[in-house]
């Protein structure tokens, strides 16, 4: 596991742009867009851009819609990444910039990826904040919850005792782990569905 995480942090990418990402995971999300044709993504945690171009790319191909990437900081977006041009691009702290997000999804159909900082007190935020824009069916997709929970890295507590706090606070939400199906995940426990 930490040669593929190396290989993960060091060398994936997306048409030339670093996306640090499980591709097992990775090929989940668009089996997900395909599936349930959102109108929008939202992807919190961006770095390089290289996973918010991909998701933009796999939306034209599932039939139109968007991705609003939010990041503390956008000065590292590669430039190919920017040229996107169904790509919302919003700098500021998740919950902090939750209203004016909200608000530009409005009653779009959402699917929600969070994967900014991995400590516990902001994974369960962002939960309680952006789980509100995902539509019935749809997915709030939390990413490395692997971390102490398969890889010995990471805050601890983090992502993956978020996931457990946040289920025990809501029934609007359950686990779906059949989108671990290749048995190798990044998300383990993180793929939450929409079911209330």
């Amino acid at each position: 596991m930490a040669v593929m995480q190396a290989r993960i942090v060091s060398d994936t990418s997306y048409c030339g742009i670093k996306t640090m990402k499980n591709p097992l995971d990775f090929w989940v999300y668009q089996e997900l867009i395909w599936e349930l044709k959102p109108d929008v993504v939202v992807e919190v945690g961006n770095l390089h851009g290289g996973s918010a171009a991909a998701l933009a790319d796999f939306m034209v191909k599932c039939g139109g819609g968007g991705v609003i990437a939010i990041d503390i900081d956008h000065s590292r977006i590669h430039e190919l990444a920017r040229s996107r041009s169904n790509i919302d691009w919003i700098e500021g702290d998740a919950t902090s910039v939750f209203p004016e997000v909200q608000e530009r999804v409005g009653n779009k159909t959402c699917l929600v990826i969070e994967d900014s900082l991995h400590s516990y007190e902001n994974t369960l935020s962002v939960l309680a904040h952006y789980s509100q824009l995902v539509s019935k069916g749809s997915y709030m997709i939390v990413e490395d919850t692997i971390c102490h929970h398969g890889l010995g890295v990471g805050p601890n507590p983090g992502p993956f005792e978020a996931v457990e706090t946040f289920l025990q606070q809501t029934e609007l939400f359950e686990l779906d782990a059949s989108r671990e199906s290749w048995g190798i995940t990044w998300n383990p426990g993180g793929y939450l569905k929409r079911i209330g």
